[in-house]
């Protein structure tokens, strides 16, 4: 299928999105073009708080300096990720949302170990095989690979107790031309289901900048508000590969195109830097020279990289420019190294005030080698065969 075949039609509105599922062998079929979607960008509501006790625990990072410090009521711990392990690894997960210590107290028969009350919202529940007999809960700071202990603790009250799932979030497409067979599934009584599609998400220019999946469970279809015989669609979920708000002002600034200036990114946050690479991940798949490129010297602005997503903007525009994907966290990172991304080592790269990642990413740990982000991404640069020059 030819996205440019399908993304003019002869109407006074452009197309914005397509729906696009492949058949059996692989082949993209088109099921519909629209002019708009509503519930395309949707934050996670967090979940109930409740009160889990947390028995047995023997503190440490984060959690025993609470416990340590003076006046804990009220403490905020964030998040903690909690992990049920069987002998040698974990078998279930928890994330413990925006924890807050609200009373503890010396277990019973083991002054050394704590009970600890905490207040949270509790989300991510997943478990693989039969809970053990006599399990081992570790604590983390966090649920990231590279988060720090919080200590361990024999059992946590209420962390087991079923939790109704979320509420669906709807998705409304306006403005809908539909085609076979998604034609057949508007016209069918109400809550048609169907498979798994991909919503295209076009620019100005009629080119994909995103494709975000979307189940088709069709609760309803009426003539659309823009008239001239479109659809107007509900989906009962949108699904779960919507984006926060954050990347709505993003989202606006790609749709004019690819960006074309270096550092655009750089006014947002962590979040909405990662949603700016989520938007590279498309815009690699653009032409790119061939064989990948190697030689020369590549300059690196340094003056926003204050976090783990601005490095990776940045590295991806010094290598290839504005836009441009080269890895959005360490694995990506090390995989593009090895070529098919349009450059590969060995070339120079003058990293322009790089005092400012240093300290930026002093205590961020994700690499293998458990030092910090920065000194791990030099060091990574140089074993492939990169010459960086730090200014």
């Amino acid at each position: 299928m030819r996205i440019a075949d399908h993304a003019r039609w002869d109407r006074d509105f452009p197309v914005k999105y397509l729906l696009v599922q492949e058949d059996d062998d692989g082949v993209e079929q088109l099921w519909g073009r629209c002019a708009g979607v509503d519930g395309l960008f949707v934050d996670d509501v967090p979940p109930p708080r409740e009160i889990l006790t947390l028995r047995g625990c023997v503190p440490d990072g984060p959690l025993k300096d609470a416990l340590s410090g003076p006046g804990t009521s009220f403490r905020g711990l964030g998040e903690i990720g909690v992990e049920v392990w069987d002998g040698e690894e974990p078998v279930q997960w928890w994330t413990l949302v925006d924890a807050e210590l609200v009373a503890h107290r010396p277990h019973p028969g083991d002054p050394a170990r704590y009970d600890i009350v905490l207040g949270a919202g509790v989300r991510h529940g997943e478990s693989f095989v039969e809970r053990p007999r006599t399990p081992r809960l570790e604590l983390f700071a966090g649920a990231s690979v590279s988060a720090k202990s919080m200590g361990s603790c024999s059992t946590v009250d209420g962390l087991s107790d079923p939790r109704p799932d979320p509420a669906p979030v709807p998705m409304e497409l306006i403005g809908c031309e539909a085609v076979e067979p998604l034609l057949v599934g508007t016209q069918r009584p109400r809550r048609w289901n169907h498979d798994w599609v991909h919503l295209l998400v076009l620019d100005r220019h009629g080119t994909v900048m995103a494709s975000p999946t979307v189940r088709l469970a069709i609760d309803g279809a009426r003539p659309s508000v823009l008239g001239d015989g479109l659809e107007d669609i509900t989906l009962t979920d949108g699904g779960d590969d919507r984006r926060p708000t954050v990347a709505r002002p993003i989202w606006e600034q790609w749709y004019q195109g690819p960006p074309t200036e270096p550092n655009l990114w750089a006014p947002y946050d962590s979040e909405g830097r990662d949603e700016w690479l989520e938007l590279t991940t498309r815009a690699w798949r653009a032409p790119a020279p061939s064989p990948d490129r190697s030689g020369g010297e590549h300059h690196l602005d340094g003056r926003f990289v204050t976090d783990v997503p601005g490095l990776h903007c940045a590295i991806g525009e010094a290598l290839l420019g504005p836009g441009r994907y080269f890895g959005r966290e360490w694995n990506a990172f090390k995989d593009c190294l090895g070529g098919g991304f349009g450059v590969v080592p060995p070339f120079t790269l003058t990293w322009h005030d790089s005092e400012v990642a240093r300290r930026a990413l002093a205590d961020v740990v994700e690499g293998p080698d458990g030092i910090p982000y920065f000194e791990e991404t030099v060091q990574l640069l140089e074993r492939r065969g990169v010459t960086v020059v730090l200014r």
